[in-house]
């Protein structure tokens, strides 16, 4: 049965466009957005950028001109960034979205009116001192402070802040939290950010500041009720998940996943939950936090300097190459460095000599042959063994696993052409009543179950399809002329079928290309999908 699904990514702040780092987190939701929609579930996936608060104030103070001016260029900027990755978002929201800011005014009145069995409120007016870091748009403990800086910002100056400002009452929910994370396995994942998020609890949550001085901050939504101060950015800013889905919240069965950063895991999963709870609303299902990209084993970030543009990359390689080496080699849990030169060699071995090189001599193999039309729909497909490994990796959020398990069939299937050589036959005579029972092993008589002991007793939830096909290929008769070419094309081109449509949520301009190619009646050897770079 179709399932109801929010993908969300955290929102960028609009001092500058974002770099790889933030790209790969934001093509990460989107294959899982792709793969939900392949499935037939309902699937709404947001993304967008978080445009108040101190960093977008300074920013358009030192170009000269108006915060307003400065989010509505960057915004822009940054959906260019993602549409060059062909990033499918259903809506890029900003927090400047007038629907976001009444939003936010209607939760914040939620909140303020809640208030605990002794009749303390969740919101309260009360006087703050200690530091203050911009780059976070956070306050910071002595423990996240290293000679004198934030441990994410290195770069900036924290601001010795002494202030009134409007308190949520956090601590009121540290039991709730822990039991929250603690009872469900998938709330935090991974386990070692579930376990830094425990560790932080045990040492006792404080209430926190959600308000600042307009005359310090004026770039913001006003409290409701008093002018004099505007909403801290990051209360105002997880605010956008209701308001550019508000449906999924009302539904106790969908699925909301966020994904984001390691460094933003404490509000998501602490902080966002605890203003759900007082407010009346649901929880998400998962807070799935990914490691940082580093150049020269330093974080990419916007106040180091140190970024590459998500569309400088495409340029070079192309959008699906960037895809396949961030889903595949980023950093779904750990760090990850990036170099351009291990982009450009993982380019060349895996897409041009893999992928790219078995399309080609599948083309070559198939040119001879008079087929009729291969149904490319995917009703076959989607419950197939390849399509249900991958489905069950993205379960997970691994995409990277997802990927290698799609290589693998890639693999195999290349190295079987290879051992065969059957673009070496002379006789190229039409065998279609062969090939058609080996592209369709349902009607030859083909049953997987037989290979079980092909596999030295491996289970057969461990192989996929494609490679038990490969096997009975492999059992059938060798034959000379025109009939062993038919069948290894044939089960090659089945194969790449199946291939494909796994393919779709990576590598989606691929996917179609491959389809494309083959599913003619005569196919013709094209350019190749991944020229070598030199």
């Amino acid at each position: 049965m179709p399932k109801k699904i929010l993908i969300t990514t955290a929102i960028d702040y609009t001092n500058d466009i974002i770099h790889i780092g933030h790209a790969y987190q934001k093509v990460l939701a989107d294959c899982l957005a792709r793969y939900h929609r392949l499935t037939g579930d309902e699937t709404f996936f947001l993304t967008g950028t978080d445009e108040h608060g101190l960093q977008s104030q300074q920013a358009a103070g030192k170009r000269g001109i108006t915060p307003k001016e400065l989010v509505d260029e960057v915004s822009q900027k940054n959906k260019e960034q993602l549409d060059a990755l062909n990033v499918s978002y259903d809506r890029f929201i900003r927090t400047t979205d007038e629907d976001h800011q009444k939003v936010v005014a209607d939760f914040w009145q939620k909140v303020a009116a809640n208030k605990d069995e002794k009749g303390n409120f969740d919101i309260y007016l009360s006087s703050y001192s200690g530091w203050y870091c911009a780059g976070c748009e956070a306050y910071k403990t002595e423990k996240e402070i290293i000679e004198s800086h934030c441990v994410y910002h290195p770069t900036l100056e924290l601001e010795k802040t002494a202030e009134q400002n409007y308190f949520f009452r956090w601590s009121r929910y540290q039991d709730f939290l822990k039991s929250l994370i603690s009872d469900n396995p998938q709330f935090v994942i991974p386990q070692t950010r579930k376990n830094e998020m425990l560790s932080f609890l045990d040492e006792g949550l404080e209430d926190i500041p959600i308000s600042r001085p307009k005359d310090k901050i004026y770039w913001g939504i006003e409290v409701p009720n008093d002018p004099l101060q505007v909403i801290y950015v990051w209360f105002d800013a997880l605010i956008n998940y209701i308001t550019g889905a508000p449906r999924y919240w009302e539904d106790s069965e969908s699925e909301i996943s966020h994904i984001l950063g390691k460094d933003n895991t404490r509000w998501h999963a602490l902080l966002w939950p605890a203003m759900l709870k007082s407010a009346g609303y649901r929880m998400p299902s998962t807070v799935y936090s990914h490691g940082f990209m580093t150049l020269n084993s330093q974080k990419i970030s916007k106040t180091r300097g140190n970024i590459i543009r998500p569309s400088d990359l495409v340029e070079s390689f192309g959008c699906d190459a960037v895809r396949y080496y961030l889903l595949r080699y980023g950093p779904i849990i750990e760090d990850v460095d990036i170099t351009l030169s291990k982009i450009k060699e993982i380019y060349n071995s895996d897409l041009a000599n893999g992928l790219g090189n078995l399309i080609a001599r599948v083309e070559k193999l198939l040119e001879p042959h008079d087929l009729e039309q291969l149904d490319w729909s995917d009703k076959d497909i989607v419950g197939s063994r390849l399509f249900n490994d991958v489905g069950a990796a993205l379960k997970d959020y691994r995409v990277d696993r997802a990927l290698e398990i799609i290589w693998l069939a890639i693999s195999g299937l290349d190295k079987y052409l290879a051992r065969e050589r059957p673009w070496e036959v002379k006789d190229i005579g039409e065998q279609k009543k062969i090939l058609w029972q080996i592209i369709y092993p349902s009607n030859s008589g083909f049953q997987p179950s037989r290979l079980r002991q092909g596999f030295g007793g491996q289970a057969l939830a461990d192989i996929s399809e494609a490679q038990a096909l490969l096997l009975f290929a492999n059992s059938l008769p060798s034959e000379t002329g025109s009939s062993k070419q038919s069948i290894v094309g044939g089960t090659a081109l089945i194969s790449l079928r199946e291939i494909a449509f796994a393919l779709e949520p990576f590598l989606p301009k691929t996917s179609q290309e491959i389809k494309k190619r083959l599913g003619v009646k005569r196919v013709r050897k094209g350019a190749p999908l991944f020229p070598r770079i030199a």
